[in-house]
């Protein structure tokens, strides 16, 4: 029996980190410009604490301009988008993020909704959806895009292949099924509402699970030598109290299935930050209407 191909994200994105370090030094030499991310946390979520600390120092080690605003958990709506208009004005400043979740009582779309679609840099502002729909130039989203890489660094042409989104939301589902759809792919996207959903994933030459339940895809759902993308992150408890990390996928079950396939831990969950750097370049780029470098 072949082995499949396991698609390490970690590898992959420290290539693409590699190539933005290169592509910062180059702005800067040639244009005297600094990349600079913004990134803004509200509240003291552990997990989204832990997040913003890894962007702050990814920023950093490739060359870019990094701020971090921490705002009390009790920071009102009108203040933090306050603080984004700030940002959108602010010409050191290329990318903003606003870390999510937000407080209960701060209406998530109405921030987004303020940030700057040109600086957009997680790809959630509607302009940047109505642009990826559209196949505009615009942000994607950086965990849908991280899957696109992956995908094609296994399988470069996509084109006509089918392929089965399982996940509706605006985070990745969608989007990552509108980058399918860009590349030619014939693409289902499957919920909690789809009927015999393991039909439509025997018949899938590409599968992306995003459903958020561990080992939800079977091993018998995928069809002999697909492409397996999960991108589920689901904390289940383990060994001597500390909590292990699986995905949607069965992994040891999908693997006597597909051709290749990402883990988890180390298979799509690097790529987003290395996504959202790369972002940030391409925002800096066009900002100052420069050529993009082939990051």
């Amino acid at each position: 029996m072949t082995e499949p191909i396991i698609i390490s994200g970690k590898e992959f994105a420290k290539g693409l980190r590699a190539r933005l370090t290169d592509a910062v030094e180059q702005l800067k030499s040639a244009h005297g410009l600094t990349p600079g991310l913004a990134v803004v946390l509200v509240g003291n979520d552990p997990a989204s604490e832990v997040y913003v600390r890894s962007k702050g120092k990814a920023t950093l080690k490739t060359g870019m301009h990094s701020v971090e605003h921490k705002l009390p958990a009790e920071t009102s709506q009108q203040k933090l988008i306050g603080l984004v208009d700030d940002l959108n004005n602010d010409p050191a400043i290329h990318g903003i993020l606003v870390q999510m979740p937000l407080p209960d009582h701060i209406d998530s779309t109405a921030v987004i909704s303020a940030i700057d679609p040109d600086k957009d840099v997680d790809g959630l502002h509607p302009i940047s959806a109505g642009r990826l729909a559209q196949g505009l130039p615009g942000l994607v989203p950086c965990t849908p895009q991280g899957c696109l890489m992956l995908i094609k660094d296994v399988l470069p042409d996509i084109s006509g292949k089918r392929a089965l989104v399982i996940g509706r939301s605006i985070l990745v589902g969608k989007p990552v099924a509108q980058l399918l759809l860009n590349e030619n792919a014939t693409v289902t996207i499957a919920h909690s509402r789809t009927r015999d959903i393991e039909a439509l994933c025997r018949e899938a030459d590409i599968l992306v699970a995003a459903v958020g339940r561990p080992k939800y895809v079977k091993g018998d759902w995928v069809k002999k030598g697909a492409i397996v993308i999960d991108v589920g992150i689901n904390r289940q408890p383990g060994e001597g109290g500390k909590d292990k990390l699986m995905g949607d996928v069965d992994f040891e079950a999908a693997s006597a299935q597909a051709y290749a396939i990402t883990p988890v831990p180390g298979g799509v969950g690097p790529m987003t930050i290395a996504c959202l750097l790369r972002n940030t370049v391409i925002a800096a780029c066009r900002q100052h209407e420069l050529a993009l470098p082939d990051i």
